[in-house]
Formats: C-alpha cells, structure tokens, sequence
C-alpha cells in the first residue's frame, strides 16, 4: 500500500509540473497579445529561453542552493550535477522537474515588462542569474528549509514572531519576486519611445491581438490547477484529497473574483468594461491567492481575488500616469503588488491562524516579515543585475531597432508577413 501510495504521489506531482509548464506558452501567448506585432518573435524566443536556460542552469547549480543542506540557514550547498543530497521521499528526478518549472516562471514574469526594447542578448545573461542565483536562494530560506520556515523553538522566527513564513505555493517567493525584478528592469530600461509625451502623459500602446492574450490567460488559469494544487505534492489519503479539491476550489474562486472586481470597477471608472484589465484581474486573484490557498476559506478566497482585482487596476494607473514606469504588460502590478498583497492577506484571513480569525498578529508579522526580506532581496539583485549589464554592454536596443521591431534586427524573423 506504501508503494501504491508513493506512485499517487509521484504521477500527481508530475502531472501538476506538466500544468505548470503549459503555462510557458500561457505567459508567451499573454506577452504577444499585450505587445506589438513587430516584436512578437522575440516575445516568444525569450519564453523559450527561460526555460531552456532555467532547466539546465537550475539542475546545475539552483537546486542545490535551494535544496541543499543548509549553510546557516541562507543558502543551501549544491553537489554540482549530483542530486544525491536530496533526502525527500519522492524520486529526486521528479521532485527535480517539479521545482525547475517554478524557478522557470518566476524568471518569464519579468520579460513582459522589459518587452519591446531590451537587447536580446542580455535577456539571455539575467534570465540565466534569475534561475541560477536569485530565485533559488530566497527559495531556500522558504521553501529549502531556510531561516524564514525553520520552526525550531529557538529560532528567530518562532522567538520573533511565533510563527514561521508561509507561502504555500509562491505568491512572494515566484510571483513578488519576478515582480519586483520586472519593476527594476523597467525602471533601467527606461519607456519606449512615443509612450510618454513632453507634457509627461501617458500615451497607450495598444497590443496587436487581445485574441492570443486571451489565450494565454486562460492556459495560465488551467496552469494555475498545476501550480496551487500540486504543491501539496501528494494526492494520495483522505487528508490529501481534501487539500487539493479544498486548493482548486479556493484558486479558482479568487481567479473569478477578481476578473469580476476588474470589470466592474474599469466599467464605474470608465465608463466601459475593459477586457484587457479584465485579463490582467483575473491573473491578480490567482497570484493573491497562491501564497494562502491551503489556509483561507472559499469566502477568504474571494475576497483576496475581490481585492487584488481592485487594487490591481489603481496600481497599473498608479506606475504608468504617476512614476511613469513603462510596463507594458503590466507585469510589476499583476505579479509584484497582488503577490505582496495576497501573502499578506493569508496572515489575515487565514482560518486557524489570522488575525482576523481571532488569533493575535504573529502570523501577521511572519508574513510581512518575510515578503518584506524576500523583496528587498530581489530589488538589491535586481539593481546590481540591471544596472550592471546597463553600465558594462547596455541593456536597450538602438532607437532604429525599436522602431522598425526587434524581430528582424535581433532574429532575422518575422512573426507575421
């Protein structure tokens, strides 16, 4: 029965990682759409990238720092190419792959908001440092048995806060991260040309086809069953039953409620509901629920979707009329803002240990806590990874380039002719 059990576990855990990895082409679809059509060779190379880089770079050296036995608490110690350190019960190959398509996503959030002007080359050299450096050691103060999850009696956590970080499938840890790194990238690169005017106005740059971002919104709601559900990582006993249908009940409540609270909100503010937020509202309810899915109630779950919804379509206006930061798939919003958000929220709404359930603020502050020291993390990397490829080789293609589209300069091709 053991051995029936660990084979659930296993086909479970690796048919939520094949979820997870449709929703590659998800985030590809999404960027095309919301981008222009001149470009949409390289939208879709860079996805590729990602994950080709992600998955060699990741078994090579990320999933040591991330799973490795621990060097005080900040970041585990790899055996270059030998996964033999890994001690967990399901197969290390499969456990492999199911956190390679995690560190893969983390990295593709940020080539939305740097679309449209960055050197392809040095897409190449960050997409590489994300899955080789940054993602895996905030991972593992998180998930790899780091400081921030280490549930000693003694240790900082617990004497700080009487409670561990909790991040159930990655609201801080995959989606703030590459949000943050998305916002940093933005700022180095600068906006495209014509997107502001001398006045300081925002001008729109439409996307050439809502159609695939459509899409691509939908593979990445299906993902998403992938993503929440499967990182209970067993499928087998009643227990686990219950958390998975209780997972994908609550992921998808909050996907609904907020592309429900966008539409809404953009048709008051308006005048017109508008898909293309609407789009982006459903993605905030499912990042905002990721990092409590396990924890809320199916009513908690609306809410967070409800909020992050609403507060996504002030966080877009916010970035682009007010710091005029040009992210064209609004990308630092839907991931960095609605991720710090929904992680946030789990320390409220959490059944059996938020604050609003009764059960004081520890839980709270090991939540703020956390995403506040996983973020600077990314934002302190981020400076250092962009403004040093900016400094050394530049990080933006010429003006010529851009204007006449990179999928000819930068590959030779076209997407449509």
């Amino acid at each position: 029965m053991n051995d029936i059990a660990l084979s659930l576990d296993t086909v479970w855990m690796l048919l939520a990682a094949m979820l997870v990895f449709f929703m590659q082409p998800g985030f590809a679809l999404c960027e095309a759409g919301f981008t222009r059509g001149k470009n949409t060779v390289n939208i879709l190379f860079k996805n590729f990238v990602d994950f080709m880089f992600g998955s060699l770079l990741f078994w090579f050296v990320g999933f040591g720092f991330m799973f490795g036995s621990d060097g005080a608490g900040f970041i585990g110690l790899p055996n270059w190419g030998d996964l033999s350190f890994y001690s967990g019960d399901l197969p290390v190959e499969g456990f492999l792959i199911f956190e390679t398509v995690f560190c893969a996503t983390s990295a593709t959030i940020v080539s939305g908001a740097m679309a449209e002007r960055t050197k392809f080359s040095m897409y190449v050299i960050y997409s590489a440092m994300i899955s080789l450096f940054i993602y895996p050691i905030e991972g593992h103060w998180t998930w790899g048995g780091g400081w921030l999850c280490n549930d000693a009696a003694d240790s900082f956590m617990m004497t700080t806060f009487g409670s561990v970080f909790h991040d159930f499938a990655g609201s801080a840890i995959v989606h703030s991260v590459g949000g943050v790194l998305a916002l940093i990238g933005a700022i180095a690169l600068g906006a495209r040309r014509g997107k502001y005017a001398k006045d300081g106005s925002s001008r729109a740059i439409p996307g050439h086809s809502l159609t695939l971002a459509a899409l691509g919104v939908f593979i990445l709601w299906m993902g998403w069953f992938g993503f929440n559900p499967g990182s209970q990582l067993a499928a087998s006993g009643e227990v686990n039953r219950i958390a998975i249908s209780h997972v994908f009940l609550t992921t998808n409540l909050a996907a609904a409620a907020g592309g429900v609270a966008t539409m809404f909100l953009t048709w008051i503010k308006y005048k017109k509901p508008s898909f293309s937020l609407t789009l982006n509202g459903v993605l905030a309810g499912l990042v905002g629920i990721t990092a409590g899915c396990d924890l809320v109630s199916p009513v908690g779950a609306v809410i967070i979707g409800l909020v992050c919804g609403t507060v996504l379509v002030f966080s877009i206006e916010f970035i682009d009329h007010k710091l005029h930061i040009d992210d064209p798939v609004g990308a630092s919003s839907v991931h960095g803002v609605c991720g710090i958000l929904g992680t946030l929220m789990t320390g409220l709404l959490a059944t059996e240990s938020g604050a609003f359930y009764g059960h004081g603020w520890g839980f709270f502050g090991a939540e703020l806590f956390g995403v506040l020291v996983i973020d600077l993390w990314a934002a302190a990397c981020g400076i250092a990874l962009f403004y040093g490829i900016k400094k050394l080789h530049g990080l933006r293609v010429p003006a010529r380039i851009e204007d006449e589209g990179l999928d000819v300069y930068e590959h030779g091709e076209l997407c449509y002719n």
